[in-house]
């Protein structure tokens, strides 16, 4: 094989069976260095942290600038580098103390991640022929999605991605899947040894047997030994995977091991690298004492990554397992507190079980209430209430979450030192002003947000939120400034470039919004909201085609979504296929009755096939959700069509009263024979 042959993906046989076949392929880059990604060497982003390494001292010459401004990804996935990368923000949770740093990152910061890694990769002015990952399979997540981003984010004439592995290719792989064969076995002498010194991560079939023959004494000797070589050589990113291996099977599990796994668990949920620190959990609640400390902070860390990945059922039952195993009341009502979220924030409304959660919530709130401390009681009395209040608030009770998430600053206010739990503080004042915006208190609700991107200039997530309502409130301008702000805090942010696209879509600048829609498509294939609203920013520039695709990708993702199926149903109907785009429009007013574009879209439809009794019919339930001169408008031609002259008078009257500079009604007025 000689020039590209696209993406590649050899999997089968042994590490060196799939470097053969590399080997015969006749690739112009071929060799060149390899990246084992096992996640057993070096944890979250074993693979990415070495590509960064590779490019990141070059980058530094003839891009400092672009290693500034993704400081962010490279600290995160290379932390080995952070002494040569210093921070360019400096946010509230880094200056305080490990128990006030309450905020989880969310699942899909890791692919906030990838995104600025791959742009890193793209700009840094080091230019990589390709990449080659082996033992894919056995990589940490964030390599796996760093992976999947890196090969659908690049050409392969621009850079070609190999990924090796044991196992088949995955379902987004695109490329070209070549097979390995297995090869014969290479000399058994010094198999156990080995098997230790490659950090457990040897191949060939034998090795495991042959470490499990060694004595229990001689494995946690050999353990030890390698466990403090790497620990000599003070690279961090070892203690996120080799180390606490080697500590977990050496002479003290139950000590050394425990705290290894801690401290990774520690690092990968402030990361926000969930499903490694849900790993390093189980692992270390194997070995921890119950109802200890360590113990405790294990099981809380664990379930709230389990929480985060979606297996609620497992983070229920560690929850359960704290309330048999201690007695320690703040264990009982953090617990509480845990398992009262389950059901409170489950994503799906249908399957929330608020009476449950409330009922939770309660023990949380009459534990914490009894505890001694007065500053302690403060803050674990404080996250109660704003739990509860989250309850109350899905429940539809506003006014009585708004009262508790007073209660909660109050206490806050009154009760802790001044400097103390500035995070806790922050968020409450975030979350009262979401409920004063609820409730049509919008100057209040920005003085709160206000206060809140005052405590931390550089968290980005209350940007978006303030840029939203400031949008609400008209404020465009300053809603813009926010939504820019929170894009440039952040790793490349899906979210931030989609919320300006709203506002622009209502300011009537279309290209600006594709072009932002565009970028948000571009970060995450997965967000259907930005395919629904490119497909309809296409059609109503006349890119039916373009608009066609966006609606079959976001049918890919919600097959019965309504409002997609709203915009085929204008496709098909100016393409003529008009029974194509009735069962298009019946099957959005199905999932969605109050949809008031589909009712407009079939009311077009019916009259296009002369059905005007039925387009008005349609454009009256469009208006029984919500006046709208356009609606008026369209109902006063069909009326006019079926001579109902009087009826359609009215309509162009109303039409004009809400829209009173517009053309066309001006002229259907004129022309109308009583106006």
């Amino acid at each position: 094989m000689t020039g590209r042959p696209g993406h590649l993906w050899i999997h089968g046989g042994r590490s060196r069976d799939r470097l053969t076949v590399l080997d015969g392929l006749g690739l112009p880059w071929w060799p060149i260095p390899v990246v084992d990604a096992h996640r057993r060497l070096r944890g979250p982003y074993t693979f990415g942290g070495a590509l960064l390494h590779a490019l990141v001292p070059a980058a530094l010459e003839r891009a400092p600038g672009v290693v500034a401004d993704h400081d962010i990804e490279i600290r995160a996935a290379a932390p080995d580098l952070r002494d040569r990368v210093p921070a360019r923000r400096d946010p509230l949770y880094v200056r305080l103390p490990d128990e006030e740093r309450i905020l989880v990152p969310a699942p899909r910061r890791t692919l906030r991640i990838a995104n600025g890694i791959a742009e890193f990769v793209r700009d840094c002015g080091v230019k990589l022929p390709a990449i080659v990952a082996e033992n894919v399979d056995e990589a940490d997540e964030t390599d796996r999605e760093l992976l999947h981003t890196l090969s659908r984010r690049f050409d392969s004439a621009r850079l070609t991605i190999v990924v090796c592995s044991s196992k088949a290719p995955q379902d987004w792989f695109s490329g070209q899947a070549i097979k390995a064969d297995l090869s014969a076995t290479e000399d058994p002498r010094d198999l156990a040894d080995r098997y230790v010194a490659f950090d457990g991560t040897l191949d060939d079939p034998r090795a495991p047997a042959a470490y499990h023959a060694l004595p229990p004494a001689e494995r946690a000797r050999l353990h030890d030994r390698r466990a403090d070589a790497l620990a000599a050589t003070g690279e961090r990113s070892h203690a996120l995977g080799a180390i606490p291996y080697h500590r977990e099977h050496g002479s003290d599990p139950s000590g050394a091991g425990v705290e290894a796994l801690w401290d990774a668990l520690d690092h990968c949920l402030g990361e926000g690298f969930l499903h490694a620190a849900a790993d390093f959990g189980l692992r270390g609640l194997a070995l921890a004492e119950p109802a200890t400390g360590r113990w405790w902070n294990l099981l809380q860390g664990t379930a709230t990554a389990l929480a985060g990945l979606g297996r609620r059922d497992e983070a229920r039952e560690l929850y359960e397992r704290a309330r048999r195993a201690s007695l320690d009341p703040e264990v009982h009502s953090a617990a509480a507190y845990g398992a009262a979220m389950l059901d409170a924030r489950h994503p799906d409304p249908a399957r929330r079980d608020l009476g449950r959660a409330q009922g939770w919530v309660n023990e949380a709130i009459a534990i914490s209430t009894l505890l001694p401390d007065r500053a302690v009681r403060a803050f674990k009395l404080g996250f109660d209430l704003n739990g509860k209040a989250l309850i109350e608030m899905r429940a539809g009770r506003v006014e009585a979450a708004l009262t508790l998430v007073e209660s909660a600053i109050k206490l806050a206010e009154t009760d802790l030192p001044p400097e103390r739990h500035l995070v806790h503080r922050m968020i409450l004042r975030a979350n009262r002003a979401q409920l004063l915006g609820v409730m049509g208190h919008p100057e209040e609700a920005l003085a709160d947000l206000d206060a809140a991107v005052a405590m931390d200039p550089d968290y980005p997530d209350y940007h978006l939120d303030r840029g939203n309502l400031l949008f609400q409130m008209g404020r465009t301008e300053a809603a813009l400034a926010d939504y820019d702000a929170a894009a440039r805090l952040s790793p490349p942010l899906p979210e931030a470039h989609y919320n300006r696209a709203q506002l622009l879509l209502a300011e009537g600048d279309l290209p600006a919004a594709r072009a932002d829609l565009d970028r948000v498509i571009e970060l995450d294939p997965g967000y259907l909201d930005a395919y629904i609203n490119r497909a309809g920013l296409l059609a109503q520039l006349g890119l039916d085609g373009a608009a066609r695709a966006d609606v079959d990708a976001g049918l890919a993702l919600a097959p019965r979504n309504p409002h997609l199926l709203c915009v085929l149903g204008q496709l098909e109907t100016v393409a003529g296929r008009y029974a194509r785009a009735r069962e298009a429009f019946d099957g959005a007013l199905a999932a969605a009755p109050g949809l008031v574009p589909a009712w407009a879209g079939r009311a077009s439809l019916r009259y296009e096939t002369a059905d005007l009794e039925g387009a008005v019919a349609d454009l009256t339930r469009a208006l029984g959700l919500g006046e709208d001169a356009a609606l008026y408008f369209n109902r006063a031609v069909a009326l006019g069509d079926l001579g109902r002259r009087a009826a359609a008078l009215a309509d162009l009257r109303r039409a004009q009263e809400l829209a009173p500079d517009d053309e066309d009604i001006l002229t259907a007025l004129r022309e109308h024979p009583s106006g």
